[in-house]
Parts: structure tokens; C-alpha cells; sequence
């Protein structure tokens, strides 16, 4: 009797065990549960938001697309209820290198300058340059350094070079040499276009790119801003100042006698981009818009959604 007794508890004892652990692993897969059907919850949530950050987007470069809206005006700026709202901006797409505008000029050196100010050598960013010029002309002739279909088939591209301008800053990754260029400065877009009339547009340009194009120095381009910016310090307000090519040549001490610096300067280009964002919380969706110019009537360049770092 006592055995008996005994092999019951102990049947007990492991009954109970069984039952707690059931119990556990029931609770953590409804834990589990919970928190999957939390995440699809807030996955759509955001998906939500997302589509309305998008339409306030949409809202902002309809504001700035219209001809009647200045730069500066508030209809640019504007929040809603429920933390919404979008902030859009006028800028000119005169203030980045056009990349097919200095290839057709045959300004390799200012290629050259700016690859090398980004850390790459000489030899380097001149070999960038010449495969560069390769791609857009419509021969088969290699530059000194540069690549034409003979490189390009050795690498298993039968359809390379275009010999046509980029139509897009993508193309260019596919140019050899572009690669080191990505490495070297991954924002390198962001400095280059292929949308603008030509030159860079001295009064939109930031001070590191006039730098650039005028071979001085930073600080000097950077009290030419301040004097387009205006008394109020500020781009695109209702105080900037306009200002010419030669004025702005003749501020920074340059006497241009071969015409090379001027010639890769603009003053006013009518080409636009407009840059809206649209947010909902911290949700947050970019468009940006590249139109001829803010006429009754402008022609689309391009228009697309990007990524907000």
C-alpha cells in the first residue's frame, strides 16, 4: 500500500508538471500571437499613414507647382490636425553640375577637380573622366584613359557605351570607374543633374559647389551666398538678391579672360525642382518634381518618390 501510494503521488506530481508546462507553452505562443497580430496591426497602421503622408506630399507640390505661389510663401509650409502636414520647397535645379552640359563643354578638368576633392587621385579621376566623355560621344575612338565597347564587351556588356547624353544620374553607375566615384562619396548625386539649362546657377548653388566651379576657395563662394541670400539670411525669401555672372565673377576678384570659368555659370535658370515632403507623425513620404519652368503651361522632366534619409 505504501508503494502504491507513493507511485500515485509521483503520477501526480508528473501530471502536475505536464499540466504546468502545457500551460506555459500555451501562454508563450499566445504571447507570440499577440505580438504578431501587434506587428501586422502596426505594419498596417503605417502602410496607412504612409499612403497619407504621400497624399499631403501630393498636396505640397501642387501648391509649389503653381506660378501664382512664390518661393517664400506660406502656402508652402503647412500642418493639419492629427500631427499632418507637408513642407515643399522651390529650388532651382541650376544649383548642380549638368553632368551632359560639362561633358559637351569637354570640361574634364572641373570632372577631374571634383572626383579628386572627394579623395581620388589624379590618374584616377582622369580615367573617370575620359570614360565619362567615352559614353556620351558617338564614336568608337577611346580617350587617353577612357572606355569604349572594347572595354565594355571585355566585361560582358554587349549594348555599352549609349553614345547618347544620360538621361538619368543612373546611367552614369554604369560607367566604368563610376564605382570608386560611389565609394569615394556616396551622395554623389546630389551634386550632379541632367535636367538644367547648363550652367550652375550662382544664385542657387551652395558655396561648396561655386567653390568647385570658380577653382577658389569655400570661404570666398560663401559671402557670395550671403549677399544672394539677402539681409535676412536665408535662400529663397522675399529679400534675396539677383545677381549676374560678371557681378558674381567680379565679387570673388576672378578676371576670366579664356571664358572657362564664366562658361560654367548661369544666372536664374528657368528649370525647377520642387521638393515636397508630406508627413503623418513620424511617418514621412519626398517627391520631388523637375519642371521646364513655373509657367501656365511647363513640361514634366521627371518626377519621382525618394527615399528620406
Amino acid at each position: 500500500m505504501i508503494r502504491r501510494g507513493t507511485d500515485h503521488r509521483l503520477k501526480r506530481g508528473a501530471t502536475l508538471i505536464a499540466v504546468f508546462w502545457i500551460m506555459a507553452v500555451m501562454g508563450l505562443a499566445l504571447v507570440a500571437t499577440l505580438k504578431i497580430s501587434r506587428y501586422q496591426s502596426d505594419v498596417a497602421s503605417s502602410q496607412i499613414s504612409g499612403i497619407e503622408a504621400r497624399q499631403y506630399a501630393e498636396m505640397g507640390i501642387n501648391f509649389a507647382a503653381n506660378p501664382a505661389v512664390e518661393e517664400w510663401s506660406f502656402l508652402l509650409q503647412q500642418s493639419f490636425e492629427n500631427g499632418a502636414g507637408f513642407e515643399a520647397k522651390i529650388l532651382s535645379e541650376g544649383g548642380r553640375f549638368n553632368i551632359n552640359f560639362i561633358l559637351f563643354q569637354e570640361d574634364k578638368k572641373l570632372l577631374r577637380d571634383i572626383f579628386q576633392s572627394w579623395g581620388l587621385d589624379f590618374d584616377t579621376a582622369s580615367e573617370i573622366a575620359d570614360a565619362l566623355s567615352d559614353w556620351i560621344d558617338t564614336d568608337d575612338d577611346v580617350a587617353l584613359n577612357g572606355a569604349e565597347s572594347a572595354y565594355y564587351e571585355g566585361q560582358g556588356f554587349f549594348n555599352r557605351p549609349f553614345n547618347r547624353p544620360f538621361y538619368g544620374l543612373e546611367e552614369m553607375r554604369l560607367v566604368r570607374g563610376m564605382d570608386l566615384v560611389e565609394a569615394a562619396n556616396p551622395a554623389w548625386q546630389d551634386w550632379f543633374t541632367v535636367w538644367s539649362s547648363g550652367g550652375l546657377d550662382v544664385l542657387e548653388a551652395s558655396a561648396e559647389l561655386l567653390a568647385m566651379a570658380t577653382e577658389t576657395n569655400v570661404e570666398a563662394t560663401q559671402a557670395l551666398v550671403e549677399i544672394v541670400d539677402g539681409p535676412d539670411g536665408i535662400r529663397n525669401t522675399e529679400d534675396d538678391q539677383p545677381i549676374s555672372v560678371p557681378d558674381a565673377l567680379a565679387n570673388l576678384g576672378i578676371i576670366d579672360e579664356s571664358g572657362v570659368i564664366g562658361g560654367r555659370l548661369a544666372s536664374d535658370d528657368p528649370v525647377k525642382r520642387i521638393e515636397s515632403v508630406g508627413y503623418v507623425d513620424s511617418v514621412r513620404r519626398k517627391i520631388v518634381l523637375i519642371l521646364s519652368s513655373r509657367t501656365q503651361n511647363p513640361q514634366t522632366l521627371d518626377r519621382r518618390e525618394v527615399a528620406i534619409q
